[in-house]
């Protein structure tokens, strides 16, 4: 089976190629830098000749409001229609738990590119995801004033980013789901606790304040919105077992 997956040379994207590919599939990482632009259409129709599936983790070089909305608007129209064409049977995209939810312009425009899949009239599947363990150490690096990490209260539920590849693999090789799943890790910690212990597992002095006015890259937060709102789907991989891998 030929999968293409947008965004495959990224954190994700490498770790669905190398498990697609140890499974007997042909999976193609497309990739700007592999000749391959969701904005501009280079490469599309080359690269989906004879797919069945496409994976699409591609992601906006600027997060400003406008900037976010008008990449995933564009990539995915222009995806989508390079698919009809090419006769592509199933697109899956990967967004997040709270997308629904949380005030935030990033957030809005995956609701956006939600949107746009659900409408194609093709099969489609949309994975929601928790926040990755691999971005401990920037939401510590951004909720920091003056030395101090301000983290609100709330429970959050990481996932490593191993799991999430293997669940967009599985995902891509089925039938389409014409729905949403939420995926998320095996355990949920206090978001202060969590990177207060990770920032001490690196020997890092940075106090952690638990803050229930700070914001998450920008946005407020509500207890609720950074763990599944349902039945989730959950992975493999406890935190310890990620530390010490990435150790």
């Amino acid at each position: 089976m030929k999968i293409v997956v947008i965004g495959g040379t990224g954190l994700v994207g490498s770790q669905v190629v190398s498990n697609l590919e140890e499974h007997g599939h042909d999976a193609v990482a497309a990739a700007p830098q592999t000749g391959v632009n969701t904005l501009t259409g280079e490469g599309l129709a080359e690269v989906l000749e004879g797919a069945q599936a496409v994976v699409d983790l591609s992601n906006s070089p600027s997060f400003a409001e406008e900037d976010v909305t008008s990449f995933f608007r564009t990539s995915t129209k222009n995806l989508l229609d390079a698919e009809a064409e090419a006769g592509v049977q199933h697109h899956v995209i990967l967004s997040i738990v709270g997308a629904d939810g949380i005030d935030s312009g990033y957030m809005r425009a995956k609701l956006v590119q939600e949107d746009l899949v659900k409408a194609s009239g093709s099969g489609w599947s949309i994975l929601r995801s928790t926040q990755f363990l691999e971005f401990l150490a920037s939401i510590a690096d951004t909720a920091e004033a003056d030395g101090v990490v301000h983290i609100a209260p709330v429970r959050f539920q990481p996932i490593a980013s191993a799991d999430v590849a293997r669940f967009v693999a599985r995902t891509a090789v089925g039938e389409p789901l014409n729905g949403t799943i939420e995926i998320a890790g095996p355990e949920t910690f206090g978001f202060d606790e969590i990177v207060r212990t990770y920032l001490a597992s690196k020997d890092d002095p940075r106090e952690v304040r638990a803050d229930p006015s700070a914001t998450y890259f920008g946005a407020p937060l509500q207890d609720g919105e950074l763990v599944p709102h349902g039945e989730a789907q959950l992975g493999e991989v406890s935190y310890e077992q990620w530390r010490k891998a990435q150790a």
